[in-house]
């Protein structure tokens, strides 16, 4: 049952002879599942309106008998004597209210929902086996669960338009579609892009696009997710992958500070999707597109695997306790203020931490990170381009406002009073470096995933891991700080980012944890606003920090 919200009327439900309690104004439905009691549905979400036009979730309903005063009759335990309506009604548009009965797996309620199935089955086609939404399909599951197992219907079974093309991320099956409208009220009402609708009548009724338009909204995959039966399918997901075969790993999307908690689906270490979880805190249950898509660049054939070392002017393949010896050898030789950082916050606490203690260690001062504006569009794409931005400034790793000691180091390192830069995770063009100005810098040590100019003309690279291959943690736009899970193992002989950089510190004389746990405890002992939290206790839906406590240090 969902927490009580203090001051809120507490409403008495007998639900299949159970005497219960909840809030005023709770969904019947959802007082069921609260319960215990699952109650199939297509039409009805939580995040949207409530149409009430599949009639899944038809309940048998009843109501206090009352004597000649409207005063309900008591029975012998004290409680209501109910009166059991004929008819059933739909748990999906009915709040609770005082002495309601309901009964929801009575020879009724399993008739209508019988009932029901048989007629939504009338035209679909039995195509499961050929279906993407196979194995996660509410049809197909309420249909053995729920379903008569035959039908009675002997006409030809009316044929919808199939594989339209609909939009830049969306393939529609009409046939396929049961008419439970969550793809157009969620358009509607949470896209605000009405570009979905109805056409023709009764047995003919089509889903299609209104004219001169395309579903190509930023949000249009959510669609996909919400649609009941494969009738709106994912171009990027299309005929990949059966569901069951996918391993499934919690985590968040890094697109943007908002921190869209996500499911990423993988197959023999290749993400084959990525799919939004619900977190009322931080995106209910949506993400947009663009996050969702973007993981293709971790299969890119150009990944940095390989540990480089220049050594006689020429850079080679080399082995990871040489490249950080050498390393830190060369850092420990340079007085301080010859040494610069330009750190990322798309980096995770745990790897700004080290970061912040290599900073410390050496006595560098100039250190900042890439500042990413972007336009916010009031929905879940947030004004901060950047994931963890709050981390980099609580960990003293970025400045107020983040980028502000950005041009300070280009300066620095153009005049040629930095002789050496660490990238970790930049590509040093996002500050204005030429190829030129990189290639005339002594030391340049890159710790990245990517090619690019600073790897081009690196001392030293490093190559390291994306964000479906490690583990951390993350402060979003809201203070939440939230959990960054591995899903896949990063390629050849890259690293996850926290193990180059302590076995760096370690290089240069710092103890530092061995574990990920350990590294995260060292941190929240010496930052008062994480203080109590361990990674594992941030859960899955991470934990809310005090806004006025999360500033820069």
């Amino acid at each position: 049952m969902s927490a009580t919200v203090p001051g809120t009327a507490q409403i008495n439900v007998q639900i299949n002879g159970q005497w219960r309690q909840f809030p005023k104004g709770t969904k019947l439905i959802e007082a069921c599942m609260q319960s215990g009691h699952f109650i199939p549905h297509y039409c009805y979400h939580p995040a949207l309106s409530t149409p009430g036009n599949c009639r899944m979730c038809l309940l048998e309903l009843g109501a206090p008998k009352m004597d000649a005063n409207r005063q309900p009759i008591l029975g012998e335990d004290g409680r209501p004597e109910i009166a059991w309506n004929p008819r059933p009604q739909i748990s999906c548009a009915l709040e609770v209210s005082e002495g309601m009965a309901v009964k929801t797996d009575s020879p009724l309620v399993e008739d209508c929902r019988k009932g029901v199935l048989e007629f939504l089955l009338i035209n679909h086609p039995l195509d499961c086996p050929i279906c993407d939404k196979a194995g996660e399909c509410r049809l197909q599951e309420f249909s053995v669960e729920f379903g008569e197992g035959e039908s009675k219907f002997l006409e030809n079974k009316v044929k919808k338009p199939k594989r339209v093309d609909i939009g830049k991320h969306i393939i529609l099956d009409d046939e396929r579609c049961i008419l439970c409208s969550r793809c157009v009220r969620f358009m509607q009402e949470v896209a605000d892009d009405d570009v979905l609708g109805w056409v023709n009548r009764g047995s003919y009724t089509t889903l299609t696009v209104h004219p001169g338009n395309r579903l190509d909204s930023n949000y249009s995959l959510n669609t996909v997710d919400i649609c009941p039966v494969g009738a709106l399918t994912s171009k990027d997901f299309r005929f990949k992958m059966r569901v069951w075969f996918l391993r499934e790993t919690k985590s968040i999307c890094t697109s943007c500070g908002t921190g869209c908690n996500t499911v990423i689906g993988a197959r023999e270490n290749k993400i084959i999707r990525q799919t939004p979880r619900q977190n009322d805190a931080v995106n209910s249950y949506w993400m947009c597109d663009h996050g969702r898509l973007n993981y293709a660049y971790l299969e890119r054939e150009d990944r940095l695997t390989q540990p480089e070392l220049r050594e006689e002017g020429e850079r080679k393949k080399s082995t990871w306790p040489r490249v950080i010896e050498t390393i830190a050898r060369q850092l420990s030789s340079l007085p301080r203020g010859e040494v610069a950082i330009l750190a990322s916050a798309r980096m995770t606490n745990e790897e700004l931490w080290l970061t912040a203690r290599l900073a410390r260690h050496l006595g560098i001062t100039l250190h900042d990170v890439v500042p990413r504006p972007q336009e916010a569009d009031g929905i879940l794409v947030c004004d901060d381009g950047n994931p963890n931005t709050k981390g980099a400034q609580l960990l003293g790793v970025a400045h107020d406002p983040p980028g502000s000691q950005a041009h300070a180091l280009a300066t620095s390192v153009r005049n040629g009073s930095v002789k050496a830069l660490l990238c970790l995770g930049e590509d040093p063009r996002h500050l204005g470096f030429t190829e030129q100005e990189m290639a005339e810098i002594p030391h340049l040590v890159c710790l990245d995933i990517l090619p690019n100019i600073g790897t081009r003309h690196a001392s030293a690279i490093l190559p390291s891991a994306g964000f479906a291959e490690k583990r951390g943690s993350m402060i979003n736009i809201k203070n939440i700080i939230q959990r960054l899970n591995r899903a896949t193992q990063v390629p050849g002989q890259a690293r996850e980012d926290v193990e180059i950089l302590a076995d760096l510190l370690r290089a240069l004389g710092a103890d530092v944890p061995h574990t990920l746990e350990g590294i995260f405890k060292e941190m929240v002992a010496a930052t008062p606003v994480l203080a109590g939290l361990s990674l594992a206790g941030l859960g899955d839906q991470g934990v809310a920090l005090a806004p006025h406590e999360v500033a820069p240090t």
